[in-house]
């Protein structure tokens, strides 16, 4: 059994047991987090598509740890004019386990 479900601006296909890294959500660990925004959900060979989400279907799961992404570096510059600029980014993340699927 698996569902698609929408966080954080994208979409992530889960099923009962997997654990993932999602954008932050608040929350501390040991916490329950509940996506209502199901759009798919299949169990075995039943797939219910929603329009745009499932009625009634809902994915719980549990907060692991809140976590920091890589590093990423960004440079900028323009070639003859003597412009350049570097900065970093690192992501907040989410460590979360997937308890179960509701239909």
């Amino acid at each position: 059994m698996y569902a698609v479900i929408k966080t954080g601006g994208k979409q992530y296909k889960v099923s009962e047991g997997d654990v993932l890294n999602f954008e932050k959500i608040e929350g501390d660990k040991g916490d329950t987090v509940s996506f209502d925004e199901v759009l798919l959900v299949s169990k075995d060979e039943d797939v219910k598509v929603g329009t745009p989400f499932v009625e009634g279907a809902k994915v719980v799961g549990e907060i692991i740890s809140q976590i920091r992404g890589p590093k990423i570096t960004v440079f900028k510059m323009k070639r003859r004019k003597g412009y350049s600029k570097k900065t970093g980014h690192r992501q907040d993340l989410t460590n979360l386990k997937i308890k179960e699927i509701v239909v």
